[in-house]
């Protein structure tokens, strides 16, 4: 039956490790669709990109044939003018009658040529309108024939066509005086012209104005050089970066960050910001800091989905690096770098990540993940994942790395508690957990319905995970006892402070007319799982006891000495078989108490060995309760073992408690109180109880309180003529000679044995022989020799 148990046992843990891959494998599957749909998104608009380019360099093509088309007809136009000015002087020397009219018909051809010039300067119309780029060229080429007609009317003699075509426009031309200065002046005028006319030649800029070039735009030259200042930057980094020292490589954050935010091309970004998470083989704690910064800043400036698209995937290929640098260096980002990404990714991808550091074979990964979970949690849309990252929490509080634990206790399970309000649950999974773990370990006995065989062996694995969790159950209580003094159905009956729970509370309580969950549960579910976890564990795992006392008398501290007496109390003294007052509890948890009462004789060993150390210790061992203590343990050592009857293995089992409450300092007065009055009660088998119980004692006390308390008890029971008490002082001593190399206590140890020896007894010499051999390998060289 038991292997097929075992077989059992181990064909379910192999098939929750292959759910536990399927789900993970889900989960990376769905973070991979989640990637391939950005960078598709990615590549679409990219295509856009291009196609943009596409057009608007198809328009640049247009607008520099224009600009030729300009610049061609200014060429002409300036030959017209020279060509004016040329016979503009020849007809002043041959033609003096004539000069008038020719001038004439020459200020009328500047002042259309400034006009012209004044509409190209002050009008400033896009390029876009195809229709204002030919209205121009028109305008030039009606001054071309102008000028054409002129040069044929003078050139044949008969200025009058010329006057005649231009008689309209000398209107405003006919004094003689005028004409006369304009004449003289022109030609300084038409140079001028000339090169004003070269100077505000109209100029197509990129943005399809036209504008003078008297105020050139730079801003094509500053576009064309940009790409390339970042092109250049993309291209010569990835080189200098091997030949700079690693100590001085963070001083090119600056430039690799400008170039991943601007250069266009989506596989450069790409290889530099591999670059960028791979700039130093092994950063330090300081230089994963830097790195760090420079990714959370080009996250803020590129935005969501170039984060999700460039940045995390960096994270996703560094989760298996063979440094654990790099991997920390992961586990850092995931929790800064979740601001950045869109909340849909935050539960998927990231939680993704951060999974599957968690199974990191070095501690400082698996607590940065901790740490980072804890950030994470805040950003989530929802608590749609809650039960997940409740599974991941204690996996890292059962991690065997104390650092892990403490992380995640200290900083995760408070920012766990307070994203998903899920207090009941984490309890109720906490206890299932701690009784699961030691009941797969292996039985102390075969032999079936043996006490024995009610205890499991734990391994030093199941060990840890029940401190830890016991740890856990302790940092909760304080939101345990918080959610109770909330939700109080009774507030005005709570103590003046608002912090521990009175009697007449209680009382109320009992009635059962309200809902108090969270109260409830400590005594309906948290003592019972904890008597029947501490049911399961032989006696040699004191510290799982005396972790769960501890937390007994934080609960003890907290919720008032009213619960203890009339709550806490009465669950355990029924669980070690007494009778208590259960007046106090409503009457649906009456039978929860009622069932922890002993049912058998098993039972009820098993109850003295396991229950009855907690209730000395961890509900007794409340300061307020000292006096109550001691009268307990009277009964128990004194009184009950002058009932006739009483057997030898109840009163070891007994013993066996008090040992274990002599391991808190603060009862070992009361406890040597009490076995001092069995020391001198006239009792026999009391003073041979008092010797056995000190021999058990001994072993977790100092050497300052033996020599305090033991040794005289010892000596005043060795001075007595009853055999048996005599033997079981000798015992005791040498039990004493075994733990202690004081020589004070060595010297007191030698005297007695010789007062035993000269005795003269043969059973009182074997005796001391028996009990100094075993302190041989153990004791101090003069007692050595002083048996040998």
């Amino acid at each position: 039956m038991l292997k097929k148990n075992e077989s059992l046992v181990k064909e379910n843990d192999k098939l929750k490790h292959e759910r536990q891959s399927l789900l993970r494998s889900r989960d990376l599957a769905e973070a991979q669709v989640v990637t391939l749909k950005k960078s598709l998104e990615s590549l679409q608009k990219d295509v856009k990109e291009k196609d943009k380019l596409v057009l608007s360099s198809h328009t640049n093509s247009i607008v520099q044939d224009l600009k030729q088309s300009v610049e061609q007809r200014k060429n002409e136009l300036t030959t017209c003018k020279a060509e004016i000015t040329s016979l503009k002087k020849h007809t002043e020397g041959a033609q003096p009658t004539e000069n008038m009219t020719s001038g004439e018909e020459i200020q009328l051809l500047k002042k259309e040529i400034e006009r012209l010039n004044a509409a190209k300067s002050g009008d400033v119309q896009p390029v876009g309108s195809i229709n204002s780029v030919e209205e121009v060229l028109d305008r030039k080429d009606e001054v071309t024939n102008i000028c054409e007609n002129d040069m044929l009317s003078l050139s044949t003699g008969n200025p009058s066509e010329c006057s005649g075509s231009t008689e309209p426009q000398n209107e405003t031309v006919q004094d003689t005086d005028g004409t006369a200065d304009n004449n003289e002046e022109f030609p300084k005028s038409d140079d001028s012209d000339t090169k004003n006319s070269s100077k505000d030649s109209v100029v197509i800029t990129h943005n399809g104005l036209l504008t003078p070039p008297s105020t050139p735009s730079v801003e094509p030259d500053s576009e064309n050089k940009g790409p390339g200042t970042i092109q250049i930057l993309s291209d010569t980094l990835p080189k200098i970066v091997p030949y700079v020292l690693i100590n001085h490589r963070e001083e090119l954050l600056p430039l690799m960050m400008c170039a991943i935010e601007r250069h266009p091309s989506s596989n450069t970004r790409d290889s530099l910001t591999h670059t960028l998470f791979n700039l130093i083989k092994r950063p330090d704690e300081q230089q994963r800091r830097i790195i760090m910064d420079a990714c959370v800043t080009l996250a803020r400036n590129v935005g969501e989905m170039r984060t999700e698209t460039e940045l995390l995937p960096q994270c996703w290929e560094q989760i298996s690096h063979m440094y654990e640098e790099r991997r920390l260096l992961v586990a850092q980002s995931c929790g800064e770098l979740a601001e950045f990404v869109r909340p849909e990714i935050r539960d998927s991808l990231i939680l993704s990540i951060v999974q599957q550091l968690l199974e990191d074979s070095a501690i400082v990964v698996r607590e940065a993940a901790a740490r980072n979970l804890a950030l994470l949690l805040p950003l989530f849309p929802n608590t749609d994942k809650y039960f997940k990252v409740e599974e991941m929490m204690f996996q890292l509080v059962c991690d065997p790395s104390g650092v892990v634990v403490e992380t995640t206790i200290r900083e995760l399970v408070p920012a766990l508690l307070k994203w998903g309000n899920k207090l009941d649950h984490i309890l109720r999974v906490l206890l299932s957990h701690m009784l699961s773990s030691i009941e797969c370990c292996p039985p102390l006995s075969g032999v079936e319905d043996s006490v024995e065989s009610h205890f499991h062996v734990l391994g030093e694995r199941e060990r840890w995970t029940v401190d830890v969790l016991l740890r856990l159950l302790l940092e909760l209580l304080p939101v345990v006892h918080q959610i109770s003094i909330g939700t109080c159905p009774y507030p005005p009956l709570l103590d003046s402070v608002g912090s521990s729970f009175p009697k007449p509370l209680l009382e109320k309580y009992a009635e059962g007319h309200v809902d108090w969950p969270t109260f409830e549960w400590l005594h309906d579910d948290c003592f019972p799982s904890l008597i029947q976890i501490v049911s399961l564990l032989p006696q040699k795992e004191d510290s799982l006891r005396n972790r769960i006392s501890s937390f007994l008398l934080a609960v003890s501290k907290r919720f008032g000495d009213d619960y203890l007496t009339h709550t806490m109390l009465p669950v355990f003294l029924v669980a070690v078989g007494d009778d208590a007052d259960l007046s106090c509890f409503p009457l649906t948890s009456q039978p929860k108490v009622k069932a922890l009462r002993p049912k058998n004789a098993g039972d009820e060993r098993i109850a003295r060995l396991c229950v009855l150390p907690l209730l000395l210790a961890g509900v007794l061992g409340s300061p307020s309760k000292h006096e109550v203590l001691t009268e307990y343990l009277r009964n128990l050592l004194v009184q009950n073992a002058e009932l006739e009857g009483h057997l030898a293995m109840q009163n070891v089992d007994v013993y066996n408690s008090v040992r274990f409450l002599c391991l808190f300092e603060e009862h070992h007065n009361l406890v040597f109180n009490v076995i001092w009055e069995m020391v001198v009660s006239s009792n026999m088998d009391l003073k041979v109880n008092a010797a056995k119980l000190l021999k058990m004692i001994v072993p977790y006390i100092d050497a300052k309180v033996a020599s305090a308390h033991v040794l005289p008890a010892l000596v005043t029971l060795g001075s007595e003529p009853n055999l048996p008490v005599l033997y079981a002082s000798i015992d005791a001593f040498g039990t004493v000679a075994q733990n202690f190399k004081a020589d004070v206590i060595v010297d007191k140890i030698r005297v007695q044995m010789d007062a035993f020896l000269e005795d003269g007894s043969h059973e009182a010499i074997l005796a001391v022989i028996r009990a100094l051999v075993v302190a041989v390998p153990h004791t101090t060289e003069s007692l050595r020799d002083y048996i040998l």
